[in-house]
């Protein structure tokens, strides 16, 4: 069975390009260059992409998080919920730039998953390198699989 990554702004994306090129070839760049700078001013809500993986010692969070400070993430675990939180400063621009196109997005973001077994909340850690988050879960000792001797008879 494959993996198919799920992409549900894909088509909200193309459809935006469109609105976009119509606005680029009928009405002119400047025109579609000043709606782009009111909608740079609105914030547009984000989550980072994440990657969860299982061993027989650990869970391994990963979370896409560029152009962020690890000051501006938080992490947090509660009853087996994991919740990843932060905020994406926008950047202040040059207003005397004439923008083509802004595609980047900023503001707060939650994202918060279950943990399906106990982990060892003392020893977990979180590390943020290269605009990735990553979060070892490392689990209990009776969490983790246990291999039975089979005795011949």
């Amino acid at each position: 069975m494959a993996i198919t990554r799920l992409k549900p702004f894909e088509d909200l994306m193309s459809v935006q390009d469109e609105v976009s090129r119509f606005l680029d070839e009928f009405l002119g760049t400047r025109f579609a260059s000043s709606i782009a700078k009111r909608s740079e001013e609105s914030t547009i809500d984000w989550i980072p992409r994440v990657d969860i993986s299982e061993t027989d010692d650990e869970i391994i969070v990963k979370a896409d998080a560029p152009g962020m400070k690890k000051d501006d993430i938080k992490v947090t675990l509660s009853e087996n919920v994991l919740t990843i939180s932060g905020e994406k400063k926008a950047e202040r621009e040059d207003k005397k730039k004439n923008y083509h196109r802004i595609e980047r997005v900023f503001g707060s973001f939650t994202r918060s998953f279950y943990i399906p077994t106990n982990v060892d909340s003392s020893k977990i850690k979180a590390s943020y390198e290269n605009g990735v988050l990553t979060v070892t879960l490392p689990k209990k000792e009776e969490a983790k699989p246990k291999e039975i001797p089979i005795e011949v008879e």
